[in-house]
C-alpha cells in the first residue's frame, strides 16, 4: 500500500514526533523502527533499570521523560504497557487533560482494540491499535525481523490507512482486525506462540531427565519439521499414536508421564492435547468413532 508519509525519509513531510511510554521489549523496538523510517522520537518513558538500558541501546539520545511531558512534546504517542495496565493509564492521563486536538494515540496491546481509548477522543485525540504478531528479544535484531511480521491493526475506518501505513514503515505487514474480533485474534496468538514455548519446555525437561545433554539439537528439526507442516496442511499434518490410533502407545506415555518425579503439569498438558489431537483426527475422519472412544477413555483422569 502507499504510504501517506511516503517520500524521502529525512526530511520529508509527514515526519512525526514520536513519543515511546513504556521502554520494554515492544516498545523500545518499534521507536526504534519509527525512528529508522525519518520519524523523530521526542521522548521515552522508562522506569526500571532494564527499560533504561534497552532505551539507551535501541534509542540512543532520547531523552528519558515523564509521561506529561512525552505528550506535551509529541505528535504521535505510541503506549507499549501491559494490558492490564493500559485503560487506567490511559483514563487517567486524559482526565488530567493531557491528550490534544489531533494527538495519534497508539497502543501495542494484542488483546484491546480502539475502545481502550475511547477517552483520548474527548480531547480531540485519534485512537489507533497496532499490535505485533511477534515474540520480541528487545535487542536490535528484533527490527530486521520485523519485515517478516504480521501486525493487528484496528481503527476507525477514516484513519486506517495512517495505522496501515505505520506498519508499513515499520516494515511489518498490517493485518486489519475488528474491534470485536481482538478477544479472538489475542487468544490464537497466545496459544500458539505462549503454549508452544511450554510444550518445547516440558520436552526437554523430559529429555534431560534421562540424561540427554543437547534437548535444544533433538528437538529442533522434530519441532521445525512440525511447525512447517501444520502451517502448510493444518490438520492434514496430524501425526504420531493418536493420530494413528495406537492405544497402546498413548497408555504407556501416560505409564511413564504418570511416573514419580515426573512434574504433574507435563502429564496434564499431555492429556489435554493428545485428547485435542483425537477430536479433530476424528473431525477429519482420520480415526474412527470407535477409536477415538477408546483413546478417550485412556486418557481420562
Amino acid at each position: 500500500m502507499t504510504s501517506p508519509f511516503s517520500g524521502a525519509p529525512a526530511g520529508r513531510p509527514g515526519r512525526l514526533g514520536i513519543g515511546i511510554i513504556g521502554a520494554g521489549k515492544v516498545g523500545a523496538v518499534l521507536g526504534a523502527a519509527l525512528r529508522n523510517a525519518g520519524h523523530a522520537v521526542t521522548g521515552v518513558h522508562a522506569v526500571s533499570e532494564a527499560s533504561r538500558s534497552r532505551a539507551e541501546s535501541l534509542l540512543p539520545e532520547v531523552p528519558i521523560l515523564e509521561i506529561p511531558e512525552i505528550l506535551r512534546r509529541s505528535e504521535l504517542v505510541l503506549f507499549a504497557v501491559p494490558d492490564d495496565v493500559l485503560p487506567e493509564l490511559v483514563s487517567g492521563l486524559a482526565d488530567a487533560g493531557h491528550f490534544q486536538t489531533g494527538h495519534l494515540v497508539v497502543h501495542t496491546s494484542g488483546r484491546h482494540g480502539v475502545s481502550v481509548l475511547d477517552p483520548v477522543r474527548a480531547a480531540g485525540a485519534i485512537p489507533l491499535a497496532i499490535h505485533p504478531a511477534m515474540s520480541f528479544t528487545g535487542l536490535s535484531l528484533d527490527i530486521a525481523r520485523l519485515a517478516d511480521c504480521m501486525f493487528g491493526v484496528t481503527a476507525d475506518a477514516i484513519v486506517l490507512p495512517v495505522a496501515q501505513a505505520l506498519v508499513v514503515e515499520m516494515g511489518g505487514e498490517p493485518a486489519v482486525i475488528a474491534e470485536a474480533d481482538r478477544g479472538t485474534y489475542h487468544a490464537a496468538l497466545a496459544h500458539a506462540s505462549n503454549h508452544l514455548v511450554t510444550l518445547t519446555a516440558q520436552s526437554a525437561q523430559l529429555l534431560a531427565s534421562i540424561g540427554v545433554e543437547q534437548t535444544d539439537r533433538m528437538l529442533s528439526p522434530l519441532m521445525h519439521a512440525s511447525l512447517e507442516n501444520a502451517l502448510a496442511n493444518g490438520d492434514g499434518a496430524l501425526t504420531g499414536p493418536v493420530a494413528r490410533g495406537d492405544v497402546g502407545t498413548v497408555r504407556r506415555h501416560l505409564e511413564v508421564l504418570g511416573a514419580e518425579g515426573v512434574p504433574a503439569d507435563v502429564g496434564q498438558a499431555y492429556r489435554a492435547m493428545a485428547r485435542a489431537t483425537a477430536v479433530r483426527a476424528l473431525m477429519r475422519g482420520a480415526l474412527s468413532e470407535a477409536t477415538v472412544a477408546e483413546l478417550l477413555d485412556a486418557l481420562g483422569d
